[in-house]
């Protein structure tokens, strides 16, 4: 026998979490107790920013992250980021401490009522178990539903009193995850694709999750097809230098419909079919083009309108299908020329900021990026070419960019982290700078400011609203925010000093931010005409 934190101690060691994420309450300090030496706690100031930082972590090592979060109002603060890590399919075993046994039938304070359904439905599993023996169990089984594809996050609620109780050891159980697509469903769709005259692929971000990149790329010069990204990627789903990158597609139905015309089959790779911002008619929906969906997500395939879905892991799917196309000795095509990024002038254009950041990071670097509003002039100015080297959001809610660029830099020492974020976005989450400050983080922090929330303008002219408030966030000092924390600054409205801003920001050994005075205007996002906008 032995002692329920003792055992959770344990397995979490067999299952390589020795890193915890958390912000601590009272409700946790019987699981803080004499802290193993060989964990790393990592503090984070908001439960928002600790759920943002174990989320970058877990998808940038492909493993799950532990997180331990204080009792109700803690879960509460965290539940935006969690829907995020749902949707960005990160797995996540989330404890959360909860009042005493004895005192819960009389509403305690800080007892959690009916603290398993608080997180729902966006967990994939969630207990508060029923004895204080079966909580390592329970921990274990997150463990192994948070790492069945699709990943996602799980959560235990722990009552503070449970640590000491005597339970048995438990012992952390072998799984693999990544189940083959059924073979005559490949065979048929192998079938289709070679007889197509002018397929087309749509790449989502379980490509880069499941480290089937390379695979996405063969199937794709075998069919000389060209690869769209699909929209809200939140990865990187085909490198953007690549001839056969088509571009990003629009979360607007008509756009999307427009840029796949004229093909005769859709093949989507790791997306959904598909996710739209705005409502419209998709022509795709009502046309005979057959589509094949590849992906593990059963939920996506089960609601996705049209086509044809074969469940299974794309690091399987994806060899199996090129294996069984002919190999016709297609020439790739010319590269896709980009455009010229506009000249220095003030205000900044966010596209000439971004071509000098683009020319400043190393090649190695990894970016995190949270400015909606900004996400044309990064396709445009700042391509992604490196698998592993992209991460934002699918959820669309703001908070996370900050905090996921500090897990990623922790789960990958060393290595150069940049995050591009928007000045509205940065003030969800300004905490985690605190974190990447205390652990020394080789972190660069560009904050897009343009005095407000950029992507609401340009959706608000989508939409034809006029006159609408709370678009303006002006007077706040980024860098002066930045430096309270310490982590150095520089406020930039002068194109002529950023490069030099940027060599002395990647040459700091720590984090450093750069707060870019941008030009207000903002681009059409949806509804454009191609090459207008869509992106």
């Amino acid at each position: 026998m032995t002692t329920v934190r003792q055992a959770t101690v344990d397995v979490l060691r067999d299952l390589g979490m020795t890193t915890v994420f958390g912000n601590p309450g009272s409700t946790e300090l019987p699981f803080l107790d004499r802290w193993p030496e060989d964990f790393r706690y990592i503090l984070g100031l908001q439960e928002a920013s600790v759920l943002g930082m174990a989320d970058g972590y877990a998808r940038a090592t492909g493993r799950a992250a532990f997180v331990n979060l204080h009792s109700a109002a803690g879960v509460g603060h965290a539940l935006g980021n969690l829907f995020t890590a749902w949707k960005n399919h990160a797995p996540l075993v989330i404890t959360a401490g909860q009042q005493a046994r004895a005192l819960l039938p009389n509403l305690p304070f800080l007892g959690a009522t009916d603290a398993a359904a608080f997180p729902r439905p966006y967990v994939k599993f969630s207990v508060e178990p029923a004895r204080a023996e079966d909580v390592p169990a329970a921990i274990a089984q997150a463990h192994r539903i948070a790492m069945q594809r699709p990943f996602g996050p799980t959560f235990v609620s722990v009552p503070s009193d449970d640590w000491p109780a005597p339970c048995r050891p438990v012992a952390a159980r072998a799984q693999h995850a990544g189940t083959a697509p059924d073979p005559q469903a490949i065979a048929a769709a192998a079938t289709q694709l070679a007889a197509a005259r002018r397929p087309v692929i749509v790449a989502g971000a379980e490509t880069d999750a499941e480290a089937a990149g390379p695979a996405l790329v063969a199937l794709a010069e075998r069919l000389g097809a060209p690869v769209w990204t699909a929209p809200f990627a939140a990865r990187l789903a085909f490198p953007e230098d690549h001839p056969l990158h088509a571009g990003h597609l629009a979360a607007a139905p008509e756009s999307l419909a427009a840029r796949l015309a004229g093909h005769d089959l859709v093949l989507v790779v790791g997306a959904p079919v598909f996710t739209f911002h705005v409502p419209g008619d998709c022509a795709l929906f009502a046309g005979a083009v057959p589509v094949i969906q590849l992906t593990t997500d059963a939920e996506a395939a089960a609601a996705a309108p049209i086509g044809t879905a074969i469940l299974g892991a794309l690091r399987h799917a994806l060899p199996a299908l090129t294996a069984l196309i002919p190999d016709r000795g297609l020439a790739l095509p010319s590269p896709r020329p980009r455009p010229a990024p506009p000249p220095a002038a003030e205000p900044m254009p966010a596209g000439h900021a971004l071509s000098r950041l683009s020319a400043a990071l190393p090649p190695d670097a990894v970016l995190v990026e949270e400015a909606p509003s900004h996400r044309p002039a990064m396709h445009a100015h700042l391509p992604v070419t490196r698998w592993g080297g992209f991460y934002t959001m699918a959820s669309g809610g703001l908070g996370y960019g900050l905090p996921a660029a500090v897990g990623v830099a922790l789960a990958q020492p060393g290595q150069r982290v940049c995050c591009l974020i928007g000045d509205g976005s940065f003030l969800y989450s300004p905490q985690a700078l605190w974190t990447a400050v205390q652990h020394r983080l080789p972190l660069l922090v560009v904050v897009l400011n343009n005095g407000g929330y950029g992507a609401l303008r340009s959706f608000g002219r989508v939409l034809q609203i006029r006159g609408a408030p709370g678009m303006e966030v002006p007077g706040i000092d980024y860098a002066a925010m930045a430096a309270s924390m310490g982590c150095p600054a520089r406020r930039i409205a002068d194109p002529g000093l950023l490069d030099a801003a940027l060599a002395e920001a990647l040459s700091t050994q720590g984090p450093m931010l750069l707060e870019l005075e941008i030009d207000p205007a903002v681009p059409l996002l949806y509804g454009g005409p191609p090459g207008q906008g869509g992106h």
